[in-house]
C-alpha cells in the first residue's frame, strides 16, 4: 500500500498484479509505503475502508482516492502458480502441473493464494468501492493516470518476474475455473471497457 498525502491518493497493492513494480517506482514519491508485513502491504479494500480510510479522514477531513490494479483472472492464477514453482525450485519433489494447481485452488482458493482467495474478494467493498481499478494488461492507462496525479512521468521496472512455465489447461478445467471466478470476470470486463 502506498499513500500520497498531498495528492490524497492511495494505491492498494493487489497481489500478483504488478504491485512490486509499482512500489519500486513510486516509493520515493509516497508519503507512506507499507511493504511489510504482507497483510499490511496487501491490505484489501474492505480492511482499508474499515481501518485506514477513517484514520486518514480524521487526520485530514478529506477523502483519499483509492486506486488498484486487476489482472485478467486466469492469468492472475497463472502468476500464483509460477511464483509457487519458484518458491519450491530447490525442492526435490517433482513440480505439480498448472492443471493440478488449478484443481487444488478450486478446492481451497484462500490456501492457494495466501488468504486472498480471488481478486474480486480483495477489491470488492460495497460500502466504499475503490475509486479506480485499472486493468493490469492496460498498464499505460494506469501510468498515464499516475503521471497526471503525481505530476511526473512514471516508468515501471520489470521486477519480481516469475519463471516461465507451461500454464495450459484442458477445456473442463478452464470452464470450472471461469465458473469459480465469475465475479472476477464480471469485474474485469467492467474495468476493461472503461480503459
Amino acid at each position: 500500500m502506498l499513500i500520497f498525502w498531498e495528492q490524497r491518493l492511495v494505491f492498494l497493492a493487489t497481489p500478483k498484479a504488478g504491485s512490486t513494480a509499482v512500489e519500486v517506482a513510486l516509493e520515493p514519491l509516497a508519503s507512506l509505503a507499507v511493504q511489510r508485513p504482507p497483510s499490511m502491504k496487501h491490505v484489501d479494500a474492505t480492511s482499508f475502508n474499515r481501518f485506514i480510510q477513517p484514520w486518514l479522514h480524521q487526520m485530514t477531513d478529506d477523502h483519499f482516492t483509492t486506486i488498484a490494479l486487476m489482472r485478467e483472472p486466469i492469468d492472475w492464477l497463472r502468476s500464483w502458480y509460477r511464483f509457487d514453482l519458484r518458491d519450491h525450485s530447490d525442492s526435490e519433489e517433482q513440480a505439480e502441473t498448472f492443471q493440478t494447481f488449478t484443481r487444488r485452488y478450486l478446492g481451497s482458493p484462500t490456501s492457494m493464494t495466501r488468504g486472498i482467495g480471488s481478486q474480486f474478494a480483495f477489491l470488492d467493498c460495497p460500502a466504499a468501492p475503490i475509486d479506480r481499478i485499472f486493468a493490469y494488461e492496460d498498464i499505460d492507462s494506469f501510468t498515464d493516470f499516475l503521471d497526471d496525479q503525481l505530476g511526473c512521468e512514471i516508468n515501471l521496472p520489470r521486477v519480481n518476474v516469475p519463471p516461465a512455465a507451461d500454464v495450459s489447461l484442458g477445456i473442463d478445467d478452464d470452464n470450472a475455473l471461469r465458473d469459480a471466478l465469475s465475479k472476477d470476470f464480471d469485474l474485469y470486463r467492467r474495468i476493461s471497457t472503461k480503459s
